[in-house]
């Protein structure tokens, strides 16, 4: 082995790869951009407010998949087609402006070629819109060589890595990658690093009405509160139950219980009301959350029921099978 492959391998031991969700994404997420000088060919950039990136390469979308970073207009980048996230937070672009007007973009952009000559936006949608609140006229960039599937793939993978889509933002992305690549629920959770199951139920979200999807994209109802309303027997109890559980904040152990309740037989009647939660059933739920260090919930009907216990790392997971499966 020679001192030049010894020194490459050295070289890419050492760089700190960003984990990625999607299989096979590695090599459309970049690791990080590399800068070169221009060549020569017809300029794409404008004049830059403010501009802090000097040392950027003034120079035309390269037609290779090298991470060379670019200038590009802002005029000349249209919006994300395949944009998942529908709500953004004024006041956090706000805060990322005046970021940009001290020091200008320090992450670079992902965009794409289009059949008009123009840029399609792939990832960045926060930071060009910060960037044209913040008075820039141009924005460092990455171009790459993507399919319409892939540009897809990418914005949702981003998404998720950063854990800011809603429910309901998450569903219709991976809808959209079934109704528009005829991806399976299978193929879209290797691409996004999901289970089929996840997929499954994060899609089943969008067969409820339009009243709890508006709760949903609010954030006044979670993931978990709309599971529980897909439980029921009566699709017609949806939106009102839904509404109820909004008006009266109610947690995902209240809703369950209302759930549980209008499901049973003849629990239409005005004259039956709601069963309360049993005292002896709260004590035992305190008691386990006490031992396990764990939220539990404990659905309780005439003696029957079931126990859930959640946890929020692996470390809990493991700690909590320990505990309950005693010493062996």
């Amino acid at each position: 082995m020679n001192t030049t492959t010894v020194e490459r391998i050295a070289t890419e031991k050492g760089i700190d790869k960003r984990r990625a969700l999607g299989r096979g994404l590695d090599s459309l997420l970049p690791a990080g951009p590399r800068i070169v000088a221009a060549t020569a060919v017809s300029p794409v950039t404008a004049p830059s407010a403010g501009d802090h990136s000097a040392a950027l390469a003034e120079m035309p979308a390269p037609q290779t998949s090298e991470n060379v970073v670019v200038r590009i207009p802002l005029d000349q980048i249209d919006e994300n087609p395949y944009q998942t996230r529908q709500v953004f937070d004024l006041t956090a672009l706000q805060e990322l402006a005046e970021s940009i007007r001290a020091n200008g973009v320090v992450q670079p952009v992902v965009v794409r070629l289009t059949s008009q000559g123009r840029f399609a936006l792939i990832l960045g949608e926060r930071r060009c819109r910060a960037a044209k609140l913040a008075g820039e006229m141009s924005i460092p960039a990455i171009v790459r060589q993507v399919s319409n599937q892939q540009a897809a793939e990418m914005t949702i993978v981003e998404n998720l890595q950063r854990q800011d889509l809603n429910c309901l933002e998450q569903a219709n992305a991976f809808a959209r990658l079934s109704r528009d690549f005829g991806l399976t629920q299978e193929q879209i959770g290797q691409r996004t690093g999901c289970s089929r199951e996840s997929v499954s139920n994060y899609m089943r979200l969008l067969k409820l009405p339009p009243e709890v999807h508006a709760y949903l994209a609010s954030g006044e109802l979670g993931f978990s509160e709309a599971r529980v309303l897909l439980q029921l027997l009566n699709p017609s109890l949806i939106p009102a139950m839904a509404k109820e559980a909004v008006q009266n904040k109610m947690s995902v152990a209240q809703l369950t219980a209302l759930v549980d309740y209008a499901n049973l037989p003849g629990s239409e009647s005005p004259d039956r009301k709601p069963p309360g939660v049993d005292p002896n059933v709260r004590a035992a739920q305190q008691d386990l959350e006490r031992v396990l260090g764990c939220k539990v919930r404990i659905s309780d009907r005439k003696g029957k029921g079931k126990i859930v216990i959640e946890y929020t790392s692996l470390e809990d997971f493991d700690r909590v099978v320990e505990m309950l499966g005693g010493s062996k």
